[in-house]
């Protein structure tokens, strides 16, 4: 045991010098090695105090060299001295590694270096240190915390020792104050003459010389007061339920309007317009080049009718040079013409179409009324057209009641079943979406899906099939293409079979892989849309309303099922799966998505249906049940989504309006409607006028009956209010009651009469569309006198009308008019920013107008090219005698030989045996694709019929297998394309 402990110490030892030699290197990391050697007996030792030890070692170790102080004729040497055993003394030099049991002659031993006690106590002060320092911070909170108690133990302490004191003193400070007091009255009494008498010019100089310095001060202050008082006022007038007259005539002014807000509403009036105009300008292009697509298909298909091509081709280039914009301007003066009889005219339809915008159940009526295909055109046209494509607050408000009223209407009348508003096509569900994925909401859902539909298009590595006969095929395929010989494995298999397969199945376990990673990145964009999508939303709540209050024994998760059926199978679905389709994309003229990516997102959609509906993989799809867990819970996630949804404010408190707000615009509202689409909606509400307006005394038909604009309580309540602003601005007063009965001085009389003609030099400025409706100004120009006499008869006709009463003092109108000042404001704001997004739409739509431009010019291209490839192809033609022209021959077959060929299928009143005696000649006419047939029987011509191959084409394109000719034949329409083609244009 002795020989071990020895060893132990000899180990010891060696440690030590280890680490002093590491130190002096500097290096931390072989220092904590180092003390990290179980050798050196350490205790403490935390390696990621590696550099403090390092530095506190490295300090220790150059203090005890600087303290040991060396004899004058002897330098320190590398021999260092141990002690083993607490006895023997033995040598050890660190340079050559030599070691003795007797000190050599003339060495000074080292001693600068630390021994294994000074490094463990070293290192343990270092570890203590952060230890402590970690558990201050581990508790600073409650440190914190005890330090605020502390400290706030000792204010209220000397609080109420203070408190205390001075309520102890209180009847010696009364004392006090009292002979202060009479104390310099006396003086001042006594002094008061002789002192005035001696300083007077002293003290004026001196006043005068202080309120100059001090002048900037008093201003400042004097703004302050008054700033603070005027927030003060109007914190009252927009936080009080009635604010008083006194408040309300501060703030009167700012229902004024300046030239920036003319300025302001000019250019909103001239971007909704230019908005609206666009957007039908786009609308009819986009229908015009779907309807190229059409027919250069058909051309693709069957190489002919290239004329109707080119006829459609030039139309399209005509609208698309700035003749679609007139489409809406078909009489630039039209009714707006200056004869008394169109005047009038024009005022009976600015009633008739205002009614109509902010009654909604008319047109909520209406729609119901007419056949479904005539409805959705309506709709299209006129209604969106009335609102002006939600183009504003305004609009946005009364489109939503509109749609809000009609599907209300729609359930409680049309709806049997509530699975009926999933399985069926509701005219008003219909209607929302299309709306709402048009041009009005397209920036909307583009901003919504594009970024991740981008990002799933983008990944070429991305490859999702679920199918596991495609993923058969396709690794057989491969297996094919490596080896370059034929397979083995059978290339036509069924589900189950290709299931079989250990490689189909590990694909399909990486496409599910993928395709939960893809849709949790779609989820959370649809999850983030909340604060996009207010109009769907407000849809969805009335939805599920209307059907609890149908169908109340409705479940919860029934009715949220409906609403996920609108917010995302209706609305999102589609756009996911054919993003090129709903513009959420930018594609260039004759692009296409690729087959993968359409895949990818056809995969992305049919989880997110499945989950939204909480439908699980079953059946056909039991292959991917592996998915359903995951479905389950993308369902929950919905149905919180589909409840916060629902959880929306109504319009009112949204927009900020209410039935009174027209009255205070600046501007009265203006459609952009064409004179057709004028007529047509008339015409309609004659048609239906008895469903639509169904009581005798309906303001519809007054309004119909051409009787002119009927006064409302609306109207004539926004005329008196502006008749009591204009009093109140000039006579001061607490109540309204005490101004009116309070006659107004000579002065007030002047003010009026200024407050008059500047707004009579501001109309006189005013632009005529932005002028409002005489009634609402009607009295305006009297004196102040009669206005408030006329104010009071109206203020007794509205009590009669249940609006005011006299017990309160007509606070009731008060308040409306502070709700009018607060209104406008919050319109200024709407209107500064509606200026910007209007802006920002007005240059969405031209960049769609440029995309389909480029369209037009791809389809002339490609036009271009088949008109040079028709000029090669072979026909039947002869040469005329004298004539450079040529001339198709005709073609003649008789009935029996077309049966033959299957063109012809039956005649009526014709045996087959007979079909030999009827003959059948087939002329081409002189423009390319017509034809005249002529059937004749027995030599003589019996009938004839003008055939367009256009037509044919179509026919062929809607799936019409068989059509009738003469109104007797049964013709094959496939083959007689086919027989046409092959005789006359050689294919």
């Amino acid at each position: 045991s002795l020989v071990l402990q020895l060893l132990t110490e000899i180990l010891m030892h060696a440690a030590v010098i280890a680490i002093n030699e590491a130190i002096e290197k500097g290096i931390a990391e072989q220092t904590i090695a180092t003390l990290r050697n179980p050798n050196a007996m350490l205790l403490n030792v935390d390696e990621e105090l590696a550099q403090d030890y390092q530095n506190e070692l490295f300090e220790a170790k150059r203090r005890k060299e600087s303290n040991y102080v060396f004899p004058l004729d002897s330098n320190e040497s590398p021999w260092i001295k141990l002690v083993m055993k607490t006895r023997y003394n033995y040598y050890y030099n660190v340079e050559t590694e030599e070691s003795a049991c007797v000190a050599p002659e003339g060495v000074v031993p080292k001693t600068s270096w630390l021994t294994g006690a000074e490094i463990q106590s070293i290192v343990g002060q270092v570890t203590a240190d952060y230890n402590r320092e970690q558990l201050w911070l581990a508790n600073e909170n409650l440190i914190v915390e005890l330090q605020a108690r502390a400290r706030g133990f000792l204010v209220r302490k000397n609080y109420q020792e203070r408190k205390a004191y001075l309520q102890n003193q209180e009847p010696s400070a009364i004392k006090i104050q009292g002979n202060m007091t009479a104390w310099a009255v006396w003086g001042i009494s006594g002094k008061r003459v002789q002192v005035l008498q001696c300083v007077s010019e002293q003290k004026c100089v001196i006043t005068r010389f202080f309120c100059l310095i001090q002048n900037d001060e008093i201003v400042k202050i004097q703004a302050f007061l008054r700033a603070n008082k005027a927030r003060e006022d109007y914190r009252t007038l927009i936080g009080a339920e009635n604010p008083p007259l006194t408040v309300l005539r501060k703030f009167a002014y700012l229902l004024d309007q300046s030239d920036i807000d003319f300025q302001e509403e000019l250019e909103v009036t001239r971007l909704r317009e230019e908005v609206v105009t666009k957007i039908r300008s786009n609308q009819q292009l986009e229908k015009d080049l779907n309807l190229m697509d059409i027919k250069i298909g058909l051309l693709v298909k069957n190489r002919i009718t290239l004329q109707d091509v080119v006829l459609h081709n030039k139309k399209l280039n005509k609208k698309s040079k700035s003749q679609l914009e007139e489409m809406v301007m078909v009489d630039k003066q039209g009714i707006k013409g200056l004869s008394k009889q169109r005047r009038k005219k024009l005022e009976a339809y600015q009633n008739l179409f205002y009614l109509l915008q902010t009654n909604p159940t008319y047109l909520a009526k209406l729609i119901f009324q007419m056949p479904q295909n005539k409805s959705t055109k309506f709709m299209d046209t006129v209604i969106f057209t009335l609102y002006n494509y939600a183009s504003n607050q305004r609009e946005e408000y009364l489109l939503l009641k509109l749609f809000k009223t009609a599907l209300e209407e729609e359930i409680h009348s049309k709806v049997d079943q509530i699975q009926d508003i999933v399985t069926g096509n509701p005219t008003v569900i219909k209607m929302v979406v299309s709306f709402n994925r048009g041009a009005r909401g397209q920036n909307t859902l583009r901003q919504l899906l594009a970024p991740v539909v981008k990002e799933i298009m983008e990944d070429k590595s991305l490859i999702i099939n679920t199918s596991p006969v495609d993923v058969y095929k396709s690794w057989v395929n491969q297996l094919e293409m490596q080896t370059g010989e034929a397979s083995k494995l059978p290339y036509d298999v069924t589900t189950e079979q290709a299931l079989t397969y250990t490689e189909v199945v590990s694909k399909l376990e990486s496409s599910v892989q993928s395709l939960r990673a893809v849709t949790d990145k779609v989820l959370t964009s649809i999850f983030s849309s909340l604060n996009m999508i207010y109009g769907m939303r407000y849809i969805a709540k009335v939805l599920k309303s209307s059907l609890h209050e149908k169908f109340p024994g409705a479940t919860e998760d029934e009715l949220l099922k409906i609403v996920g059926n609108l917010l995302y199978y209706r609305y999102m679905n589609p756009a996911i799966v054919a993003p090129d389709g709903f513009d959420i994309i930018d594609m260039t003229a004759g692009g296409q998505i690729h087959p993968d990516q359409r895949r990818n997102l056809g995969c992305v959609a049919k989880v997110l249906q499945h989950a939204a509906s909480n439908k699980l993989f079953e059946g056909e799809s039991e292959h991917l049940s592996s998915m359903n867990a995951y479905l389950s819970l993308t369902y929950q996630k919905f149905r919180n989504f589909f409840q916060a949804a629902c959880d929306v404010p109504e319009p009112e408190e949204k927009f900020n309006i209410d039935e009174y707000s027209d009255m205070v615009t600046l501007s009265k509202p203006v459609i952009y409607i064409s004179i057709e689409e004028i007529i047509n909606t008339h015409s309609l509400l004659l048609e239906h006028q008895d469903a639509i307006a169904t009581e005798p005394n309906d303001l519809l038909n007054e309004l119909l009956e051409g009787l002119g604009p009927v006064p409302d309580v609306e109207s004539f309540f926004g005329m008196t209010k502006r008749l009591i602003v204009d009093v109140i601005r000039t006579q001061p007063g607490d109540t309204l009651l005490e101004i009116l009965e309070t006659p107004a001085t000579a002065q007030q009389d002047s003010e009026h009469l200024k407050v008059v003609e500047k707004r009579a030099i501001l109309d006189s400025k005013t632009p005529e569309k932005m002028k409002h409706s005489q009634p609402i100004f009607e009295g305006g120009q009297l004196p102040i006198e009669q206005k408030k006499r006329k104010i009071q008869r109206n203020l007794r006709t509205l009590e009669q009308a249940g609006l005011v009463s006299s017990t309160t003092k007509y606070q009731e109108i008060i308040n409306e008019i502070a709700k009018d000042i607060r209104n406008q404001r919050r319109y200024r704001h709407h209107r500064k920013a509606e200026l910007v997004k209007l802006q920002q739409t007005l240059n969405a739509l031209n960049s769609k107008t440029a995309f389909y431009e480029e369209q037009i010019n791809y389809y002339n291209t490609y036009i271009k090219t088949c008109l040079d490839n028709l000029t090669r192809k072979p026909g039947r033609y002869i040469k005329m005698k004298g004539s450079k022209k040529l001339k198709q021959t005709s073609l003649k077959y008789t009935a029996a030989r077309l049966h033959e060929k299957g063109v012809i299928l039956e005649i009526e009143d014709l045996q087959t045996n007979q079909f030999k005696n009827v003959l059948f000649d087939i002329t081409p006419g002189e423009e390319v694709g017509d034809f005249e047939i002529k059937a004749k029987f027995l030599g003589v011509e019996m009938e004839k019929v003008q055939l367009h191959f256009q037509d044919l084409l179509q026919m062929q394109y809607e799936g019409v297998a068989v059509m009738k000719m003469f109104d007797k034949a049964k013709v094959n329409v496939n083959l007689l394309i086919f027989l046409l083609n092959k005789k006359f244009y050689g294919k």
